[in-house]
């Protein structure tokens, strides 16, 4: 049996991740900051719940106590636009404005140094990182664009660091991705349909896409895949 820890784990796509992998007969823990939604989705996945923020150094470290003493994959999943959450702010405003680059870059690319950096003792040999970027990485959207970019870069890093161990890291990179709370109900109508137009296959991304694509980076036929982006997107980018 494997032990699968998968941060940002409570909803979206990190609970269909989890779910994958429960549903394979892994040993799954999730991770997030909101005890209650992590507790719920543990009870109905049969996971393991640990609520600590990924970005906080203190908390990572409070937390390794109570995650798997062998991991075997780690999925760093934990992130999202935080500019939605923070007030607006004028253009000109560079307060605001590093308030907003510090926040997503804290959110998106400090989350998963922390916990992987603490969780590299643990990490099985031929285990699996993955980490879930964003195509904003290649398409642009501010300051979140520029973490998940970052974040590709340091998923580089990984690779090469923990090669030699036999433990591959890759990122999967979604596009427009449904049933999650990423937009926070802002996504309009009009904006929805203008990015399924750009992709070739007609249709908005699911969770489960995200899931599967990550399921198949962690299995043995997978060993041989690292350092790597797979674009989850319906073709709205080509990677090249």
């Amino acid at each position: 049996m494997r032990n699968i820890v998968v941060t940002g784990g409570g909803t979206g796509i990190g609970l269909a991740v989890a779910a994958r992998f429960a549903s394979q007969g892994d040993s799954v823990t999730i991770t997030g900051r909101r005890t209650d939604v992590l507790t719920e989705a543990a009870n109905t996945l049969g996971a393991r719940a640990v609520a600590f923020d990924a970005s906080d150094p203190d908390a990572v470290t409070a937390a390794l106590p109570a995650l798997p003493d062998r991991v075997d994959v780690l999925i760093n999943n934990a992130g999202g636009n935080v500019g939605f959450d923070l007030p607006a702010h004028d253009k000109d405003d560079l307060t605001g404005l590093a308030r907003e680059w510090r926040a997503n870059l804290a959110t998106n690319v400090l989350s998963a140094v922390l916990v992987t950096t603490a969780l590299t003792p643990r990490l099985a040999d031929d285990g699996r990182v993955i980490m879930v970027g964003s195509i904003a990485a290649r398409t642009g959207a501010g300051s979140y664009g520029a973490s998940k970019a970052a974040l590709e870069a340091w998923t580089i890093d990984v690779a090469t660091r923990l090669g030699p161990r036999g433990i591959t890291a890759n990122l999967v990179s979604p596009g427009l991705i449904e049933d999650t709370e990423f937009f926070r109900g802002r996504l309009s109508d009009q904006r929805r349909a203008t990015l399924i137009s750009r992709t070739a296959t007609g249709r908005a991304g699911a969770p489960d896409d995200i899931a599967a694509t990550c399921a198949f980076l962690a299995s043995p036929g997978a060993g041989h895949l690292t350092g790597q982006v797979l674009h989850v997107n319906g073709g709205a980018h080509f990677g090249r």
